[in-house]
């Protein structure tokens, strides 16, 4: 049998902590010496008190680890728990490390905002364009729903122009319109082409109608930062007397998906006078 301290050691756990479980009916020593009173237990010992670290590793009070070791839990049992809180804190860590991404994002925002100037902005015609396009619908219209929706849409678009054999005669361009009357928004996931409409295959091919007249901004970086450019086009439209009229496209200037912070956009947002 081992001492206290050499229990201790084994287990990973402090010679305080072996008292305290003692103390309270979940760990018991083996043998107790009548003489000194020190504690000894045995190697098959270790199995209880690794389920006891585990089950408080998942959060248990000492109460219910007790409760649930009495009832014999078996190491089946045991593994199903462990993967389900593993799960449960890996999703708390992906949850943890967008909103940290979004924080930093709001950051560099907040830096870029004295940068850009409503100067910057251009009111022009933009024509009308034939573009193949793939859709879907996400939850709402801030960059946190629109990006997991639209990102993986570009690769499939590309794989199927291609077996189609069609060739991208532009840059890429997303538009979006609501779905229904909730916050869904469907998500255009377009690129500008040449081909006829019956020759692409599984990929629908539509004419993106012209807008007389939009107020335009050319962003530069990631989209998750591009409030602060919706911004400044908003100020301008404000500012000039503008309305503005649905969604901003957003055409692609510089495609980067493995890059995004070098990423060039041009928003285009269709106005008209007040």
């Amino acid at each position: 049998m081992f001492t206290i301290g050499e229990f201790a050691a084994l287990g990973r756990v402090s010679v305080r902590m072996l008292r305290h479980y003692d103390g309270i009916g979940l760990l018991r020593p083996a043998a107790v010496d009548p003489h000194t009173g020190y504690r000894h237990y045995r190697a098959d010992q270790l199995g209880r008190l690794n389920r006891v670290v585990a089950l408080k590793d998942l959060g248990l009070t000492l109460d219910q680890v007790r409760a649930i070791l009495d009832d014999r839990l078996d190491v089946a049992e045991l593994r199903g728990m462990l993967r389900l809180r593993r799960a449960q804190l890996a999703a708390q860590v992906a949850a943890d490390t967008a909103r940290l991404a979004a924080v930093e994002a709001r950051l560099r925002m907040l830096d870029a905002e004295g940068r850009m100037t409503t100067e910057d902005v251009v009111l022009k015609e933009i024509p009308a364009v034939r573009i193949a396009e793939l859709t879907a619908v996400a939850a709402g219209y801030q960059p946190p729903d629109i990006g997991p929706v639209i990102q993986p849409l570009y690769p499939e678009l590309f794989r199927r122009l291609e077996v189609a054999g069609i060739r991208p005669g532009g840059p890429p361009i997303a538009w979006y319109e609501p779905e229904g009357e909730g916050e869904a928004v469907v998500v255009h996931a377009g690129v500008t082409v040449g081909a006829d409409p019956a020759a692409a295959g599984d990929v629908a091919v539509v004419d993106l109608p012209a807008l007389p007249t939009a107020a335009t901004l050319v962003h530069h970086g990631p989209m998750d930062e591009v409030e602060t450019s919706m911004g400044v086009l908003a100020r301008w439209i404000e500012e000039n007397g503008w309305r503005a009229e649905g969604y901003a496209r957003e055409v692609y200037l510089d495609y980067c998906p493995d890059a995004t912070e070098k990423g060039v956009t041009e928003l285009q947002i269709p106005v008209s006078r007040r």
